[in-house]
């Protein structure tokens, strides 16, 4: 179930720190139940952090994706990862293949990156405030 996202609101939103987006990420996502991403016919994308790691940049909406469709990254789509399966099958996996998370990156490439179950937590905790 997505949210309505305004060009002004994405916009603005990414001017934010990167903690504060990390926190909005938190947000959305424990209201909305989605996590986007970028995919292409050869699967998700990712990309390598400064020290060499293996990250795979995340949104809370399509429309953030959507700014990154293009240079190599031209033949790729936003795709939904539903957060129930994010949390089942997702974290454990990203864990397991040692992929870091880019969390609502602005368009300067700037965004925290976080490891998979630092963000579980933080989700699930979001999640438990909202009961």
């Amino acid at each position: 179930m997505s949210y309505s996202l305004s060009n002004k609101d994405r916009d603005l939103s990414l001017k934010l720190s990167d903690q504060q987006r990390y926190q909005l990420f938190v947000n959305k996502v424990a209201e909305y139940g989605e996590i986007w991403s970028l995919a292409n016919n050869e699967g998700w994308v990712t990309v390598r952090g400064e020290e060499d790691e293996n990250c795979l940049p995340i949104w809370p909406h399509a429309a953030y994706a959507e700014q990154w469709i293009n240079g190599e990254w031209a033949d790729c789509s936003p795709k939904m990862v539903d957060l129930n399966t994010w949390l089942t099958r997702w974290t454990p996996g990203l864990e397991q293949d040692e992929t870091l998370l880019v969390v609502l990156p602005n368009l300067k490439e700037q965004a925290l990156l976080v490891e998979p179950s630092l963000l579980d937590d933080d989700l699930r905790a979001a999640l438990a405030e909202r009961e």
